[in-house]
């Protein structure tokens, strides 16, 4: 199983990035699929998730209303629109396959916010 995240960088605070993560080696649909973020010095945590079916979406309080998660399960790609960034996004971002007792991570994608 491969996921591999893309679409991080640089963006000035209140500007926006579009994460990807694409996913091989798994049937795809089959999974829940979710974004968690480790800023440095902080334990990782769950930004959002996402429905095998993209039906059930649930986020962090501190994203809610910015961060949009959406799949294409045509392409085996998961995405995270990041709007209204602030500094204190800057974080690894890490893709994450979940069903039952299988759990799967990318390598991660640094997004910094920074002026």
């Amino acid at each position: 199983v491969h996921l591999v995240e893309s679409g991080g960088g640089l963006v000035q605070p209140g500007g926006s990035l579009r994460l990807s993560c694409a996913a091989s080696g798994l049937t795809f649909s089959s999974y829940f699929m979710s974004w968690y973020r480790q800023a440095p010095g902080k334990e990782r945590e769950l930004v959002a998730v996402i429905g095998s079916i993209g039906s059930i979406t649930n986020y962090a309080d501190s994203v809610k209303g910015r961060f949009t998660i959406s799949r294409d399960n045509a392409k085996n790609t998961v995405y995270l629109q990041m709007n209204s960034l602030r500094p204190d996004d800057t974080a690894v971002y890490y893709c994450n396959a979940f069903l039952g007792t299988r759990r799967y991570w990318g390598q991660g994608t640094q997004v910094t916010v920074s002026s």
